[in-house]
């Protein structure tokens, strides 16, 4: 798909389905905090739930064999499918050898992986969705939008209006309530007229053969035990050992999936089960209690789960839980939804490693490069899956055009040179701090050149830079040339701290005030500083899906700053992004010991001043007092960093009220290419829509992160500055 045919179906689906999906992420995001709130154990079930996994898909193997002979026991059947032909094949064998004509099947991500409904229905099988998203979806005849709400994108009223069309009711159907009743009505005389019921599975226990279904509907339990035959069918990963291993997630999934404390229907059967089969055709006669003439079939799929197995990077997919939490928490995915942030089946953050994994990159390359890397999914994930890292990685696959790091080397490439195949945008954008070097040491005259209009035309035209988009302003006299020439502040107080300011190259060749005022500030607090080289930290790069590139560049860093950890100076950094390069990423890119050094002795500047100040350091030697409305960056916050930049200017006597609108939708490069700008901007318009209201209208805006700067800077009428621009003594 080109820019221009993306960026018109971006502005497509922001029309017609961004305001219903836009309400129904944010409504489940907010409920998952809040039900979060309410105990103070989660990040310990995270930790378990995630050790589970980790343990689960380590041993599979073994589970695999667990689980079938537990369910061969109990009079089921075991079937692994290698893929979805495999798997459809059998599933259309049983409905053959049942002599079926109609299937009752609930909500199932992994049927709609092997579109077993049109090989269902090839075969002369009528599928019943039962789900009330799935039934809709049907009627409509469109694909799922999310992995819990299929039908997230579509509101009330167009509801509505499908089944009015549709069903010809005799009373026109407006409301919520009578949608599902009407639904309810519809799909439990199908489920009456089943001859057999298919489920998925949010959890297989291997050890007892027992499937656990976590829904908020009823229909699935039904599908399982009305008809007498029920088919599960699951994917390989969803085995755990034992029922002793579910109460983390059960506790986890409806929080992170629903925003509940539990979900409405938490039903474990263990069939075939022992319950009676009931004949709807002779209702009246009594019921046969017998197991005799139920039939379970459990299918596991494979379909490309073994081989994410091996593969380092796209293993932890594995962990997924199916929740959605990453798309709920996705700023780009509450505004634009799964049929743009979504590929064959999978939709979201986690959707990058499972199209990679199931369909190959092609599939994930329609839709990865929607995700900013900005970490908020990994606070979100109940099983602290690295979503951002897997995405990072499929994206430098699709780069080379390759599946395997192995096939690098076998097609005479080294994993220690970028691809050729990296388009101009990802190589410009990757690549910023040359740029940067380059555009000030010809400022002014880079500056009048860049906004020139032909300028602009062959920017879009060639590297897809959007016009609409204002660039950086380059600033002749760099960070490092005003550090070197400058007369350092006395200090106020006695300190005995050293540090070394960690220069990025937007702090250096553009955002320079706010390194000068990291500099007064820390001085002015008695603190020694020193001003490491300008070596950019890999995070431009890491965003382009540039491996090579990024890890080129945090070993430079990494040099660079060694002399400094040496003499016992601290790292201090202006831009939550590169400190989160450092705290994270650079674990991935470096040798842990080296790594470990960085992380260990890196602080951001507002954190760091927060620990000068509760270390008895004096808070008069900086500026106080005003009315602010503050943003935090999103790295910031994945860090858990933004309470101290709070509590510094609350401190020093700032009136702060803080957007609690967790992305400005800019995302570093993000917001300048052609075929996102839209997307980009209507993020940040509800920021912007935040910001102008009260109670933050009228205040001075702070923010901290480059990318917010040049987004508000965009969207506001009035300036902003990064906070420690405000406490900095003139």
């Amino acid at each position: 798909m080109s820019r221009r045919e993306k960026a018109q179906r971006i502005r497509h689906l922001l029309d017609t389905e961004g305001d219903a999906v836009f309400e129904n992420t944010t409504h489940i995001n907010d409920g998952r905090l809040e039900a979060n709130a309410t105990r103070d154990d989660i990040e310990a079930l995270r930790e378990e739930a995630r050790a589970i996994k980790e343990d689960a898909i380590e041993r599979l193997p073994e589970l695999i064999e667990t689980v079938r002979e537990s369910v061969e026991a109990n009079g089921g059947t075991v079937y692994l499918a290698e893929d979805a032909a495999d798997a459809n094949d059998y599933i259309t064998d049983v409905a053959a050898r049942k002599d079926a004509d109609v299937l009752a099947k609930s909500k199932s991500m992994t049927s709609e992986e092997i579109e077993v409904n049109d090989a269902l229905e090839a075969a002369g099988v009528e599928v019943c969705e039962t789900d009330l998203g799935e039934f809709v979806l049907q009627v409509a005849e469109e694909a799922p939008s999310h992995l819990v709400g299929p039908a997230f994108h579509k509101s009330t009223a167009e509801i509505a209006d499908l089944f009015n069309a549709h069903f010809d009711p005799g009373e026109p159907l407006e409301t919520a309530e009578d949608l599902t009743a009407f639904a309810r009505d519809h799909v439990g005389a199908q489920i009456r007229r089943a001859d057999v019921g298919m489920t998925g599975a949010n959890f297989v226990f291997a050890a007892s053969g027992t499937v656990a279904l976590v829904t908020n509907e009823g229909n699935a339990r039904k599908c399982a035990v009305t008809p007498d035959t029920h088919v599960a069918v699951a994917g390989v990963e969803k085995l755990i050992p034992s029922v002793d291993d579910f109460t983390a997630f059960a506790e986890l999934i409806a929080r992170a999936g629903g925003g509940q404390d539990i979900a409405t229907y938490l039903s474990l059967l263990t069939p075939p089960v022992d319950s009676p089969v009931v004949d709807f055709d002779e209702p009246d006669e009594p019921l046969d209690a017998s197991t005799d003439d139920r039939e379970f079939h459990l299918v596991l799929l494979d379909n490309g789960r073994t081989a994410m197995r091996e593969d380092d990077d796209l293993r932890e997919t594995l962990y997924c839980i199916r929740c959605g939490a990453c798309a709920n928490s996705c700023a780009n995915f509450q505004h634009v939804g799964g049929h743009a942030f979504g590929g064959e089946t999978y939709t979201g953050g986690i959707a990058t490693g499972w199209e990679a994994g199931v369909y190959g990159l092609d599939s994930a390359a329609e839709f990865n490069d929607l995700c900013t890397g900005c970490s908020r999914c990994l606070n979100a994930c109940p099983v602290k899956i690295d979503i951002p890292w897997i995405n990072t990685v499929v994206r430098d696959r699709v780069n080379r055009g390759t599946d395997r790091e192995f096939d690098w080397l076998v097609e005479g490439l080294s994993p220690d040179a970028d691809p050729g195949g990296v388009d101009l945008q990802k190589r410009l954008f990757g690549n910023f701090g040359a740029l940067a070097k380059l555009g000030s040491a010809t400022a002014p005259l880079s500056n009048r050149l860049a906004d020139a209009r032909p300028v602009r035309a062959l920017l879009d035209r060639v590297a897809g830079v959007d016009p609409r988009r204002d660039l950086p302003e380059f600033r002749r006299e760099t960070l490092a040339d005003w550090f070197a020439s400058r007369t350092p502040l006395p200090a106020a107080g006695e300190s005995d701290r050293e540090v070394v300011l960690y220069p990025d190259a937007y702090t250096n060749y553009v955002l320079v005030d706010r390194g000068k005022a990291a500099v007064r500030t820390l001085e002015a607090l008695g603190v020694d500083v020193a001003l490491a080289p300008c070596r950019e930290s890999g995070r431009a790069p890491l965003s382009q899906g540039m491996l090579a590139t990024a890890r080129r560049q945090a070993d430079r860093v990494a040099d660079s700053l060694e002399p400094f950890l040496e003499d016992g100076r601290d790292v201090v950094v202006v831009e939550p992004s590169d400190l989160a390069a450092f705290r994270d990423e650079y674990g991935r890119l470096l040798d842990g010991e080296r790594a470990d050094r960085v992380a260990e002795h890196s602080y951001e500047v507002m954190e760091y001043v927060y620990g000068l100040l509760e270390n008895g350091a004096d808070a008069d030697a900086l500026s106080g007092g005003g009315e602010l409305a503050y943003h935090s960056h999103c790295q910031q916050r994945t860090l858990g960093l933004d309470v101290y930049t709070e509590a510094v200017l609350e401190r020093l006597g700032y009136d702060v009220v803080t957007s609690d609108v967790e992305c400005c939708g800019m995302a570093g490069s993000f917001g300048y290419k052609s075929e996102y700008y839209e997307l980009s901007v209507d993020v940040g318009e509800t920021l912007r829509d935040q910001l102008e209201a009260d109670p933050a209208a009228d205040r001075e805006v702070v923010a901290s992160g480059a990318s917010c700067h040049e987004q508000l800077a965009d969207l506001l009428a009035r300036g902003n500055r990064h906070p420690v621009e405000v406490l900095a003594p003139e």
